[in-house]
């Protein structure tokens, strides 16, 4: 089977901050994504779990998949609205076989 290449973005943010996250990425015409909850982790600050941290400061995964050529406008674009905010950006390497979902 042929498949094709994509870049897929990870945006690990605070629950309040997604409508804003999930309006930018449509204004940037972003085909899809997907939003998972994010129940644990450690970071720059140490460990954490949900439960242990407010309502306002719940953690979300928005994950979606974009054209190589269109990464730096998004990539400006997320940094942009997020750069003042607590965050994290993963971009990698992926192979989709079905591109023109993308």
């Amino acid at each position: 089977m042929r498949t094709h290449p994509k870049k897929k973005l990870e945006i690990v943010v605070e629950a309040p901050l997604r409508s804003r996250l999930l309006g930018l990425l449509d204004r940037l015409a972003v085909s899809g994504y997907t939003v998972l909850p994010a129940v644990a982790g450690r970071g720059h600050h140490g460990a954490w779990e949900e439960g242990q941290i407010s309502d306002a400061d719940r953690m979300v995964v928005v994950v979606c998949l974009v054209d190589a050529g269109r990464l730096d406008a998004i990539l400006d674009a997320v940094y942009g609205a997020l750069a003042e905010r607590i965050g994290i950006v993963y971009v990698t390497d992926v192979a989709v076989v079905r591109p023109d979902h993308f």
